[in-house]
């Protein structure tokens, strides 16, 4: 379900929105699930540095790994706009449906940089 309308959603939308959802809640913030999410909320206004891209990678395959069963994770890439949105765009396999093709998902994170 499309958490801003209510409808009902495609696997391909639900699971970028699963993506979304984890990698843009800060662990510990959720009641009765405090180790949901994502270590990248509190690196994104972190200097950017290779050291801080290192990390931001880190966080968000290992955040997927744990929550999004659905997904094998092959390529993490962020990029940032002229305007300072930032994307995370990665490269996945769906490992729960009968075909394994590797698809992009592209998924705004907000202002910042990393």
């Amino acid at each position: 379900m499309n958490t801003a309308t209510g409808r009902t959603l495609t696997d391909r939308d639900h699971i970028a929105q699963s993506v979304r959802d984890i990698l843009t809640t800060p662990i510990g913030t959720r009641v009765m699930r405090r180790d949901y999410g994502s270590l990248l909320p509190e690196l994104i206004d972190q200097p950017q540095h290779q050291t801080t891209r290192l990390r931001a990678m880190s966080a968000t395959v290992s955040a997927l790994l744990r929550w999004e069963p659905r997904l094998r994770i092959s390529r993490v890439a962020f990029e940032t706009t002229a305007d300072g949105r930032l994307f995370i765009d990665i490269e996945q396999q769906r490992v729960d449906g009968p075909r394994a093709d590797l698809q992009q998902l592209r998924v705004p994170l907000g202002t910042g940089s990393v």
